[in-house]
């Protein structure tokens, strides 16, 4: 799992306007620890939490107690470069990687557990957002050049994502499209479908 430190004004900056800087601080906040709780109660493997900047802030040593995982520092100069160092780590320790992000509340363990199975009979595996992103993408092998050039945060992510899996003579395996929090409407959405809180592991 990938995650910023809830730092007032450095996430969730599109929903500061609705919330204030503390306010979404405190959602990206509970977002992660949602996510967390997901993760863990998937049962499919060791769980990470890759943090940026470092991991050093108090409330990833707080999750690291509470759901008994490992903290990990990004380390690349951009979401690509990061995301590839973490998968490499994976898959040159003899395992398949997920990678999810914090900001899909609708991810649950099930979904996890879903994209696990998939990985046993795929190279990889995406799920697609609906802003066109994605909010999991998972491999079995290594792909070479699979998050190289993509523009990070815009429409056509998966849709790139799907090219460079494509030119490398992958099969993936592509599950259900769904959303995430990034702005006021999500937010009500999320408020709407009860998501906001943190499921028991």
């Amino acid at each position: 799992m990938f995650a910023k430190a809830p730092v007032p004004g450095a996430v969730k900056t599109r929903l500061a306007a609705l919330l204030g800087a503390d306010g979404a601080a405190a959602l990206h906040a509970g977002l992660v620890r949602r996510a967390l709780a997901a993760a863990v109660s998937a049962r499919v493997g060791s769980v990470e939490l890759w943090c940026s900047p470092d991991e050093s802030h108090a409330f990833f040593a707080q999750c690291a107690r509470e759901f008994g995982i490992t903290l990990r520092r990004q380390e690349g100069a951009n979401l690509g470069a990061r995301m590839g160092h973490a998968v490499d780590d994976a898959l040159a320790a003899g395992f398949s990687s997920l990678v999810i992000g914090t900001d899909c509340p609708a991810l649950a363990a099930e979904a996890l557990r879903e994209a696990a199975r998939e990985l046993r009979r795929h190279d990889a595996v995406l799920k697609p957002a609906e802003d066109g992103g994605y909010v999991l993408i998972g491999f079995s092998r290594a792909i070479p050049g699979v998050f190289d050039g993509i523009e990070w945060g815009g429409e056509h992510v998966a849709r790139d994502t799907r090219e460079r899996l494509q030119r490398e003579r992958a099969g993936w395996k592509e599950l259900a499209t769904t959303w995430d929090v990034d702005r006021p409407e999500d937010y009500a959405r999320a408020q709407a479908e009860g998501l906001l809180g943190v499921e028991p592991c």
